[in-house]
């Protein structure tokens, strides 16, 4: 006989399992995230072991914290305005009409969002340098240099963001609008933007996010004079060793930046759910302004690449490999740079199995049918809690490393993995993003039938879910590697001097002035920047059409 369950065992079964499921992801949240930011809040607010906020309020209070953080507020603002301005008409061109070199067109406007932000900001001060392509505009060391790097950054954010939504939005709703007399202008405003408005809020927060912190970009084009609140936690740790307004200002951030998620959430939950691929047409005379600001944007991301090829095959006015040989040379970077990229290739792939391997569990977790109350509660609780780590950027993070994990009885500060660890942290997003649509949009009765038949979970996990999600997972390893690649933030809190990344080599060349040190650092950027192009390559071939942001 059949042996039959009590429904009570069921209900505490299920819960109890998923529980079970999610105790690996919560150690590593509670270790390598809950940890460093508790501890980073007790550094600010409880500096002697009783709460004390007033060191923290007098850091807030003094004249350069407010200039920073009115000139963060202001530039991203102004990034965010203009990276939508170019981003919404490249969404459009690369989703909706069909065209040769559609695909090229979409990494090329993808890549700079992979680019380490120290490259990106190197490549845009060797543009507006005096000798540079576009010199003559007298932008270097200005805002306006911060603010053009910011464009180029995250229009893939956009693209990405509102492409795939764009993408799957049904037509035919325009169409009667245009039947019944409506102008392109008005099909737009009436019909289609209202459509996108929780891709385009999400999109907007998320790039808002990002201005804010884009930290290494910033900390090349601005210096000490134009500061956001990232690079002067940055310099409050590293050069005036004031750990407490640093952990001051790191909790507003916090902060702002939860908010902002809390934003993007919101809006991605109210877009519509409804991701089949409308089928791309041909471009009509009507497409014309939006093919215009998109060849704008083309020629934003072009024009800095370009710029950079040229000043690392350049020196002293004649075409030379030079900079590309003194790489393999000991510089005042302690190693050569080609150790340096041993390191972060070696250090991305660390970090790309972990987050990849925790964001798949993750996606299962929370996007599995919930079969009780208590379940969905707690898959809910579950979902907060993992998405917590989007809170917190880079930097925030690889202070509250600095700052937790290099006492007894937690004392990691040495340990190889370390750096891999954070660096996987901050890639996770990017494979939670890329993998729950996917898994959530599997039907939950292919998974009921293949147990009717007697496959264990094991087993419907192998031949359902693996099925579909590998080539989305591949994808968001390629992210993942790439970025990691790239990670600069929390990377140069931890990294060992003895073992620096390219990122972080190529920040120490343009530190330290010296005979062919800049050249190198751009050579360093440009095979860097190869890199990335390859991997986004990948993933590019890789994408399911109408689904997912990346």
């Amino acid at each position: 006989m059949a042996r039959r369950h009590h429904p009570l065992s069921r209900s505490v079964g299920r819960p109890a399992a998923l529980l079970g499921l999610a105790a690996g992801p919560l150690l590593v949240l509670g270790l390598f995230f809950l940890l460093p930011v508790s501890g980073m809040l007790a550094l600010g607010l409880w500096p002697d072991g009783s709460f004390d906020a007033s060191g923290a309020l007098e850091v807030l209070r003094h004249e350069r914290t407010i200039r920073v953080l009115w000139f963060t507020v202001w530039s991203a603002a102004v990034g965010t305005a203009l990276t939508l301005l170019l981003g919404l008409p490249a969404a459009y061109v690369c989703y909706r009409l069909r065209f040769p070199g559609r695909r090229l067109l979409r990494l090329v406007l993808v890549m700079p969002f992979v680019l380490p932000t120290v490259v990106v900001g190197l490549t845009f001060d060797n543009l507006f340098a005096e000798q540079g392509l576009l010199g003559g505009l007298g932008w270097h060391g200005t805002p306006a240099a911060i603010i053009a790097a910011l464009v180029f950054f995250n229009l893939a954010v956009v693209v990405r963001t509102v492409g795939p939504a764009w993408e799957s939005l049904d037509p035919r709703s325009g169409e009667a609008a245009a039947a019944l007399g409506a102008g392109p202008v008005r099909v737009l405003r009436d019909v289609t933007l209202p459509a996108l408005r929780p891709a385009i809020v999400s999109a907007a927060s998320v790039v808002f996010l990002f201005c804010a912190t884009a930290f290494g970009l910033v900390l090349v084009l601005g210096g000490l004079r134009y500061a956001t609140v990232e690079t002067e936690i940055y310099l409050l740790t590293t050069d005036l060793f004031d750990l407490q307004g640093a952990a001051a200002l790191s909790i507003l951030q916090l902060v702002v930046v939860t908010v902002l998620l809390a934003i993007a959430h919101r809006a991605r939950a109210t877009a519509p759910v409804d991701r089949r691929p409308v089928a791309p047409r041909r471009p009509h005379r009507s497409d014309l302004p939006a093919a215009a600001l998109t060849l704008g944007a083309g020629a934003l991301v072009l024009l800095p690449l370009g710029a950079l090829v040229i000043g690392s095959l350049r020196v002293e006015g004649r075409w030379t490999l030079d900079n590309f040989r003194a790489l393999r040379t000991v510089g005042d970077g302690v190693v050569p740079v080609t150790d340096a990229l041993r390191n972060s290739l070696l250090t991305a792939l660390d970090a790309t199995w972990m987050s990849v391997g925790l964001g798949l569990v993750i996606a299962l977790l929370v996007t599995r049918r919930s079969h009780s109350a208590t379940e969905r509660r707690i898959r809910a609780i579950l979902d907060g809690l993992f998405m917590l780590p989007l809170g917190v950027s880079a930097v925030t993070l690889g202070f509250g490393f600095l700052v937790t994990l290099d006492h007894p009885p937690i004392d990691l500060r040495t340990w190889p993995l370390l750096v891999p660890i954070a660096q996987a942290l901050v890639a996770l997003p990017l494979v939670v993003r890329t993998v729950v649509p996917v898994l959530a949009g599997i039907d939950d009765r292919q998974r009921q039938a293949a147990a009717s038949l007697g496959a264990g979970p094991l087993r419907v996990l192998a031949t359902i879910d693996l099925a579909v999600v590998w080539k989305p997972l591949l994808a968001a390893a390629g992210f993942a590697f790439a970025v990691s690649l790239g990670e600069f933030g929390a990377t140069s809190f931890l990294v060992r001097e003895d073992a620096p990344t390219l990122p972080v080599i190529i920040y120490r060349l343009l530190s330290h002035p010296g005979t062919g040190h800049y050249g190198m650092a751009l050579a360093a950027s440009l095979v860097l920047a190869g890199l990335t192009a390859l991997v986004l390559l990948a993933v590019e071939r890789l994408r399911v059409p109408g689904v997912g942001g990346f």
